[in-house]
């Protein structure tokens, strides 16, 4: 589809609308007219098809078959028990392969055919979520720390964030109209969108929100990133950052990843006018000729982060103050229970890939929709899970008195996994890819655990098995497992074969760099073979192996490091 169709069939749509009742109730086909395929992303949810049976499908002169994804709308990944039990049901019902946790802390189903999916949508609204805007050109799910230290600053962060998701929706009630069956007003599909116009955003955007030292939401990789600086405690507000984003073309050097520019500080009341002077500077001066280079990166390249600066201050009425100091440790997660203050608890789980799912000897979706029924039947008060954007899971603020059941539910699922993987498993990353996602050019989370499990041969035979590693695997280059920022990646080019990029951190500071390309599996270890040898003879005591990498001049100077604006 042409950049320029895209663009049209936003401003025809409606509000979003376009024939999606029509095609919602086609018998005639399992899919969805073309234009209104663009349309449902705005509504949550992607058309796909089973890629492992499409050639036999065509062999029989069948049509695709034919599935939908869908992705919540749950900023920072804050679930209730409750909430918890409604989505599992769902899943159970509707869709195949369980739940999903993805890289942005939102939950997703796989699998819905198209009769069941306005069912599906209904039951996730009766959950208290939805799915609006969580696909599309427009502001995504907001990501928020999830392993801070202080609970209490996370709830001010937590609430900082859900607010400005629900300011930076869309105005369209199309969403109401057509999966929820209210009653078109008399101005249905014209509503004025102060934010979005008739056009939306160029491309889709992201914003995260990183309590430091973590910075597990990878805040730099975000099209806005608010850093919080703390005072005793305190949030005295927001270091803010643009221009952040992973997706690139294979070959193609008009497109590449980029990390954010760390524009200023502001206090905590400005939020809302600097990311709506954000998003409407993007949307005026966004590339709508080329979609390739439509993200907000591309902007900040193309008129200069000085002038975007200027531009975002004026039409906010507000001044950014210079930048305050901060610093990461890492962008991982922490695993296993943390001390939350006020008796109570943070359990944080590895879930691989995100995937909950029962498989022979690990029934983890059964466990959990245990664990949320015992927290649910023991009135554990404020008891909640966190979704990580590591693809983890966060069970906070659980009573200690409850913390024994809670154990001994996990113990008995099989989900004390994290105690027993090694540091390259606990902290890994990869994308859906195949068989449901249509961009995939090679596998990613099916292809991980056994990745994984012969580079920790490797590690082993260097005496580096301790030894942390960030590694991330994506199944094309548009960036969804945040690659660009793993010290080691694989960014699928075809099926088998893949870039290995080299260099980035264990902060989310520093972009990697081509290594190898287009390389299969047998090069891909060989290669990290010969640099995990070296990287044990001549490490620094602590020394990360990206660190490394750069230090030793094995890939190119950090010449992507994070860039301060006056």
């Amino acid at each position: 589809m042409s950049t320029h169709s895209v663009e049209n069939i936003k401003r025809d749509s409606a509000g979003l609308r376009g024939t999606l009742l029509a095609s919602l109730v086609d018998a005639t086909t399992g899919a969805l007219a073309e234009d209104d395929q663009t349309l449902i992303k705005y509504h949550g949810s992607y058309q796909q098809d089973d890629r492992d049976v499409r050639d036999e499908r065509r062999r029989q002169k069948l049509e695709p078959a034919h599935s939908f994804m869908i992705r919540t709308r749950t900023p920072g990944g804050v679930t209730t028990p409750t909430q918890w039990l409604q989505l599992d049901h769902i899943s159970r019902t509707y869709a195949s392969s369980g739940l999903r946790i993805t890289t942005r802390q939102a939950f997703q189903f796989h699998g819905i055919i198209k009769r069941e999916l306005k069912s599906t949508m209904q039951a996730i609204n009766a959950s208290l979520m939805d799915t609006l805007a969580a696909c599309g050109d427009v502001n995504r799910n907001v990501a928020v720390s999830a392993n801070p230290l202080d609970a209490e600053l996370h709830a001010r962060v937590q609430a900082d964030a859900a607010a400005l998701s629900q300011r930076l929706l869309p105005r369209t009630r199309a969403y109401y109209e057509i999966w929820l069956d209210e009653k078109p007003l008399e101005d249905s599909g014209t509503e004025e969108d102060p934010i979005y116009g008739e056009a939306y955003l160029p491309r889709k955007f992201k914003i995260g929100f990183a309590i430091p030292p973590y910075n597990d939401v990878d805040v730099f990789a975000q099209d806005l990133g608010f850093i919080a600086i703390v005072a005793d405690g305190v949030l005295e507000g927001y270091n803010v950052s643009v221009g952040g984003g992973m997706g690139a073309t294979h070959g193609d050097p008009e497109t590449y990843p980029r990390i954010g520019s760390v524009l200023g500080f502001i206090t905590p009341d400005q939020v809302t006018a600097v990311a709506e002077a954000v998003v409407t500077t993007q949307r005026d001066w966004g590339n709508r000729a080329q979609r390739k280079r439509a993200r907000l990166k591309y902007t900040l390249e193309d008129r200069g982060v000085e002038a975007f600066k200027a531009e975002v201050e004026q039409r906010s009425g507000l001044h950014f103050a210079p930048a305050r100091t901060f610093a990461f440790e890492h962008n991982g997660d922490r695993f296993g229970w943390t001390e939350g203050g006020d008796g109570r608890s943070h359990l944080t789980l590895r879930l691989l890939s995100g995937r909950i799912i029962d498989r022979d000897g690990q029934p983890h979706q059964t466990g959990l929709n245990a664990i949320a029924e015992r927290l649910q039947q023991r009135d554990a008060g404020n008891a909640h899970f966190r979704l990580t954007a590591n693809q983890n899971l966060v069970i906070a603020d659980v009573p200690n008195a409850l913390r024994a059941d809670v154990d001994a539910l996990v113990k008995s699922h099989a989900l004390d996994l994290y105690e027993a993987a090694s540091p390259l498993r606990r902290n890994a990353i990869a994308c859906v890819a195949l068989p449901t996602c249509g961009l995939a050019m090679a596998e990613a989370e099916r292809y991980l655990p056994d990745f994984l499990t012969r580079v920790e041969a490797l590690l082993s035979q260097h005496g580096l098995s301790d030894v942390p590693i960030n590694l991330r695997i994506s199944g094309c280059p548009n960036g969804c497992a945040r690659p660009n920022l793993a010290e080691i990646a694989l960014v699928g080019r075809a099926p088998g074969r893949y870039n290995l990029m080299l260099g980035g951190d264990h902060r989310g500071e520093r972009i990697n760099l081509l290594y190898r390309e287009n390389i299969n599996e047998d090069r891909i270890l060989k290669e990290l073979d010969v640099l995990f040898a070296r990287f044990a003879r001549e490490r620094i005591e602590g020394e990360r192996f990206g660190d490394f990498l750069h230090r030793g001049r094995i890939v190119g100077p950090g010449a992507f490091a994070v860039e301060l604006v006056a």
